[in-house]
């Protein structure tokens, strides 16, 4: 690990680590606002379209049953493995993520530790009752008959338990998320734009109740000027035996 990094986390009470689509690519998740990002091969579903047409509904769930669907084989990389020995050696650590890959759990990091902002792609959610859904029965009954799900409780319909453009953010999540970092003393950002409000206003919330700021990206962000410690190197680079970089 990255020595200077290593010293902050060891010296640190509170940790909220707070992670974006940077820490996935490496498994093969591509983000989305890269040169071969998602949306610049495909067009955003927007949720109110969603909500009102039923093609935009069969088209969403033609895309997540499609031979495309890159999150059935993704497996988690040395940065989620590094996070969830970040987290689970810290009992006031929180994971704070953007990603709905599930990742950060199949490295070992506990539900309870994680408030995912944006919500979780590997299974369904009735948008009435918030009834979940696994997905392989849903997707069964799509490809057998083109069946478009809708809630067994209340007929409501049932969408990819992620966040849309256009839809709400969870207010339960951002409220949790929040509470955390005015509480943390060490709050590291790990591949992420910082670009996507409300979230991208965490780190300077973090820095205004006195914690220091981390951030490790590819690409420079317009927080890194707060920043206490700024590493620009490949995220798997910076977690890695090898590494001693200052």
């Amino acid at each position: 690990m990255h020595e200077e990094l290593k010293k902050y986390i060891e010296n640190a009470r509170n940790i909220v680590v707070f992670t974006g689509a940077g820490i996935s690519t490496e498994s093969g998740i591509p983000d989305f606002r890269g040169p071969q990002g998602i949306w610049k091969t495909m067009t955003p579903i927007y949720f109110q379209d969603f909500i009102s047409s039923e093609d935009v509904r069969r088209e969403s769930w033609e895309r997540k049953f499609s031979n495309k669907d890159i999150l059935k084989k993704a497996k988690p990389n040395i940065g989620h493995l590094a996070v969830a020995q970040i987290v689970n050696n810290n009992d006031s650590a929180h994971l704070i993520t953007q990603n709905v890959d599930n990742l950060h759990q199949d490295a070992g990091v506990p539900q309870s530790k994680i408030t995912e902002i944006h919500g979780n792609a590997t299974y369904a959610s009735c948008l009435d009752c918030n009834l979940r859904f696994e997905l392989e029965p849903i997707k069964k009954a799509f490809l057998n008959d083109g069946t478009i799900p809708s809630c067994t409780e209340c007929e409501g319909l049932v969408k990819q338990a992620t966040i849309s453009f256009g839809q709400p953010m969870p207010e339960l999540g951002m409220q949790i998320a929040q509470m955390k970092i005015v509480k943390c003393d060490l709050f590291i950002t790990i591949g992420t734009s910082l670009v996507v409000y409300p979230a991208a206003g965490f780190p300077k919330l973090a820095k205004e109740i006195g914690a220091k700021l981390i951030i490790i990206n590819n690409e420079p962000t317009d927080y890194d000027h707060m920043a206490d410690l700024v590493i620009h190197q490949q995220i798997g680079e910076v977690f890695s035996k090898s590494s001693s970089k200052k």
